[in-house]
């Protein structure tokens, strides 16, 4: 499996066909430019299945510089299937924090409890196998099933259909339904069988250091011989995309309820958008006046608490996948009631100083310094 790789760190070339068998000169001349240039990440140092696993999953519509310190610390507290499957959501969620798209650390730990229960805590090595975790679709498992177990399947993302669009200047959309598909036949006929888990990552690491999607490093480029966009002084046209519709712009409202010098989180249920996350009160906003009163009825419906809204403390924006939030915050008294969920999954009243120990989503931590200040406030003002 590592012979080729042995060959380039002594120095000696690999032979290119002679025949002029362009897929394997392209595959050819990929490898010996990843061997000598690969990046020293630290998933890149073991083979270990459930090591690769954990890094595909981070890297998931995650920029690699913000993956590495989530993934050693991630390392560190589960160095293993066995220490993650008997962990729970909660601490899982506390090390993804700020890593977004929480719904992989949730199907993480779902998987990790199967494949202890069920294959021996061995992440299974069929890829038809590894389809069945959840979370893990056909990227995941073409990742891990060539880096860990030599399997031949070639991964195909974003950063594999820019390549492939440039190289064979294809027009077909990027972002279209079928484009996947299409782009995988190119994939598969490039694919090294030799060399499967080092093809991809070489492809992988080309999309993110040379042929990137703004100002792409031609000159750099161990295949610019071959790229038809280059050779035709078209690489702005590629790849080519639909054009998208305008993301929507949510609105939210929330209260920092505060008593004896504590605030109410909210923790949200365990399926849909941010499963199993802490915040504040609070829900989507229907009209732009009487804000008060809305704020107060939902409070009233989630926690059975009626509240006194006194003035408002910020507003506060995040942008999400699929849609963009503006979140204003009231600062509230308790006036009555007892707390009777209807939505939430749990309460707690805490200080201020314990919202670390909470998992929560980046707009509540966009908050905390406000809701602290205002928080020392209201005890001074007492």
């Amino acid at each position: 499996m590592y012979g080729n790789r042995e060959r380039i760190k002594k120095n000696k070339p690999i032979i290119l066909d002679m025949k002029k068998n362009i897929p394997s000169q392209i595959r050819n001349n990929l490898l010996q430019w990843y061997w000598k240039n690969d990046r020293n990440l630290p998933w890149r140092q073991t083979k270990d299945p459930y090591r690769v696993w954990i890094s595909e999953v981070m890297l998931q519509q995650t920029r690699i510089e913000a993956v590495i310190p989530y993934f050693m610390r991630f390392i560190e507290r589960f160095p293993d299937l066995k220490s993650l499957a008997e962990s729970d959501l909660q601490s899982v969620l506390k090390l993804w924090e700020g890593l977004g798209y929480y719904a992989r650390a949730r199907n993480m730990l779902k998987a990790a409890k199967i494949i202890c229960d069920q294959y021996q805590g061995r992440l299974p090595e069929t890829r038809d196998e590894l389809l069945l975790l959840p979370g893990v679709g056909e990227y995941i498992s073409a990742a891990v099933a060539g880096i860990s177990f030599h399997i031949p399947v070639a991964v195909i993302d974003g950063n594999v259909k820019r390549i492939l669009a440039r190289l064979f200047a294809d027009p077909t959309p990027i972002n279209d339904t079928s484009a996947k598909r299409h782009f995988e036949s190119h994939a598969e006929k490039l694919l090294d069988r030799e060399n499967p888990g080092d093809y991809n990552q070489a492809v992988m690491e080309l999309g993110q250091m040379i042929c990137k999607p703004r100002n792409p490093v031609c000159t750099d480029c161990p295949i610019q011989q071959y790229c038809e966009a280059f050779k035709k002084k078209r690489i702005p046209q590629y790849p080519q995309k639909i054009s998208k519709k305008s993301i929507p712009l949510k609105q939210m409202i929330y209260a920092m309820i505060l008593k004896d010098g504590k605030y109410l989180l909210l923790k949200r249920p365990a399926n849909g958008l941010l499963g199993g996350l802490w915040e504040i009160p609070g829900g989507e906003l229907h009209q732009k006046t009487r804000l008060k009163k809305q704020l107060a009825d939902i409070v009233l419906s989630q926690t059975g608490i009626r509240i006194e809204v006194k003035r408002k403390l910020g507003i506060f924006s995040h942008a999400y996948t699929h849609f963009k939030l503006d979140a204003i915050v009231y600062l509230c008294g308790c006036k009555s009631g007892e707390i009777c969920l209807n939505g939430p999954a749990e309460h707690r009243w805490i200080l201020p100083e314990e919202i670390p120990h909470y998992p929560c989503h980046k707009l509540i931590h966009k908050m905390v310094p406000m809701l602290h200040e205002a928080a020392a406030k209201w005890v001074r003002a007492l």
